[in-house]
């Protein structure tokens, strides 16, 4: 099973559209928020099951602010993360997933991409698909393998 995770596009969603051509087939999308009114064109250019949830610049959704889905054989948390102070860390973020039964937390907020699979909760951020703030400054998007044993495999893509 191959997921695309992608969050902060805000609007601009040309490099999201390169990102789909280049790693497409997929078998699930994740945007995890800050699409700024796009979602609807988002759903209609993603070939595959789609899950969304608003980050703080979704003004005028009804979307669930936070979801729970299950992959493979994960329980994963869905959030934006700026209602759970990830600028300052991820450990209130982890006990809130933790408290949902999840083994793994997916937000963005940040713009910086995150990959840690330390402790009882994994964090994965896949930074900013358009508005990058880590060293070197690519837009960026992770791609989670769901391989032949069940496990995930994440991979930090750029642009």
């Amino acid at each position: 099973m191959k997921i695309m995770i992608i969050s902060d596009s805000h609007g601009r969603n040309n490099y999201l559209e390169k990102a789909l051509k280049k790693v497409k087939p997929i078998d699930l999308f994740i945007h995890l928020g800050d699409f700024e009114d796009s979602e609807e064109y988002i759903k209609s250019i993603v070939p595959c099951r789609t899950e969304m949830v608003p980050g703080n610049n979704d003004y005028f959704t009804d979307m669930d602010k936070d979801k729970i889905i299950t992959i493979g054989n994960y329980t994963v948390f869905l959030t934006h993360g700026h209602r759970y102070g990830v600028n300052f860390g991820t450990e209130r973020l982890k006990n809130v997933a933790m408290q949902y039964g999840a083994s793994i937390v997916m937000f963005g907020h940040t713009h910086r991409p995150l990959i840690d699979i330390s402790g009882n909760v994994w964090a994965i951020n896949p930074g900013s698909i358009t508005q990058p703030r880590q060293v070197g400054g690519k837009p960026s998007y992770i791609i989670m393998d769901i391989d032949s044993k069940g496990e995930a495999h994440f991979t930090l893509n750029y642009i």
